[in-house]
């Protein structure tokens, strides 16, 4: 019995609806059951649009062929174990005040004198 005491909603909100409920017409309560029923409204037909969206997606059957070819763990390990990453380099990316077509000149200029 104490989690109804601790529980906001049932120690405000059901009251104050009831004593809505007892004290207005049904011109009033009008709006509140527009709310309430447009909320599970709206509910089932954002439903029927996602479930129309599965049924009728049109997908590029490279690419869905790529999302169902199983990708485990271990593979991705094998890849990655059998790589070298002695040759890699850090490269900074440009600055938002900078721009970006100078950065890449002058990394290329650097990446040329180095090599």
């Amino acid at each position: 019995m104490a989690w109804l005491r601790r529980n906001v909603t049932l120690r405000y909100g059901i009251p104050m609806v009831s004593s809505q409920i007892r004290n207005t017409s049904i011109c009033l309560r009008s709006p509140q059951l527009l709310v309430t029923g447009g909320s599970f409204g709206l509910r089932e037909f954002a439903q029927i649009r996602y479930d129309y969206q599965k049924l009728h997606r049109k997908m590029d059957p490279d690419l869905e062929a790529k999302l169902k070819k199983s990708t485990t763990l271990e593979s991705e390990y094998e890849k990655i174990q059998n790589s070298t990453f002695d040759d890699w380099k850090s490269i900074r990316g440009p600055r938002p005040w900078e721009d970006s077509i100078t950065v890449q000149a002058q990394q290329k200029a650097l990446s040329s004198k180095s090599s």
